[in-house]
C-alpha cells in the first residue's frame, strides 16, 4: 500500500464532527427587523444613514467629538439620540428636557413605537422610518447675506448631513409636542408621527416643517 492510499484510508476513518444549529450572521434590531433589506432611495443620503446591523441601537457615543463620524451611526440610534432632547431648551449647552439623559427609556418608546407599527401594518419599522425621514428632509432652506450693512435672505441648498439631521428633530419633536396633554402614549404618538411622514401626509409636522422652509427658500431665491 502506498503511502498516499494509507493517507486516505486514515482520512476516512477519522469521524465527522457534529454540526451545530445555523445561526443567522447578520443582526437583527431588537431580535425582530433586518435593517439589510431597507432600501434609501434618496441617492443623496445614502453615504449618510447608516444601516449597520445591531441588536440594540446604543453605541455608547463612539462617534462623539470626531467630525462627521455620526454618519456612522445606526440611523435608528440617531432617532432614539433625537428623542432625548426634543423637549430640551434651545441652548445646546443645557439639556433640560423631560426624557433627557433616559436613554433606555427612549429605547423603550422606539421599540413598542416599531412593534405597533409592524402590528398594524406589516412593513420593516426601519423602512417606515428612513422613508420618513426621507419626505421630511428639506432640499433648500434660507441663510442671511450681508451686502453693505444690509442684511438680505438667500435661499440655499442643505447639505445631506443637515438634511437628516433637521429631519430627525422634527420627527422627534413632533411625537413629544402631540404626547403633551394629550390621552395617547408617547409610542402611540411616534407612530402617528413616523406614518403621516412615511405617507408624505401634511398633517406630520416634519412634513409641515419641510413645507415651510421651503416656501420661503422659494420666495428669497
Amino acid at each position: 500500500m502506498s503511502d498516499e492510499e494509507r493517507y486516505t484510508d486514515e482520512a476516512k476513518a477519522i469521524p465527522e464532527e457534529p454540526r451545530g444549529p445555523h445561526i443567522t450572521p447578520d443582526l437583527l434590531l431588537f431580535g425582530k427587523w433586518d435593517s439589510t433589506e431597507v432600501e434609501v432611495k434618496d441617492p443623496g443620503l445614502i453615504n449618510y444613514i447608516s444601516l449597520k446591523p445591531v441588536l440594540v441601537p446604543h453605541t455608547s457615543g463612539r462617534h462623539a467629538h470626531r467630525r462627521f463620524r455620526k454618519s456612522r451611526v445606526p440611523i435608528v440610534e440617531r432617532y432614539v439620540n433625537k428623542i432625548l432632547n426634543a423637549g430640551s431648551r434651545k441652548d445646546k449647552k443645557t439639556r433640560t428636557g423631560r426624557n433627557a439623559g433616559k436613554k433606555l427609556k427612549a429605547i423603550n418608546f422606539t421599540h413598542r413605537a416599531f412593534e405597533i407599527i409592524d402590528f398594524k401594518t406589516g412593513l420593516n419599522p426601519i423602512q417606515v422610518l428612513v422613508t420618513a425621514i426621507e419626505n421630511a428632509a428639506p432640499a433648500e432652506e434660507t441663510t442671511r447675506i450681508s451686502y453693505g450693512g444690509m442684511a438680505y435672505p438667500r435661499s440655499v441648498d442643505v447639505a445631506p448631513q443637515r438634511r437628516i439631521d433637521m429631519a430627525l428633530k422634527s420627527l422627534a419633536v413632533g411625537a413629544v409636542r402631540n404626547a403633551h396633554k394629550n390621552a395617547k402614549s408617547m409610542e402611540e404618538c411616534i407612530v402617528d408621527e413616523l406614518m403621516l411622514a412615511y405617507k408624505g401626509d401634511s398633517g406630520s409636522y416634519a412634513i409641515s416643517r419641510k413645507e415651510e422652509r421651503e416656501r420661503i427658500a422659494r420666495s428669497a431665491r
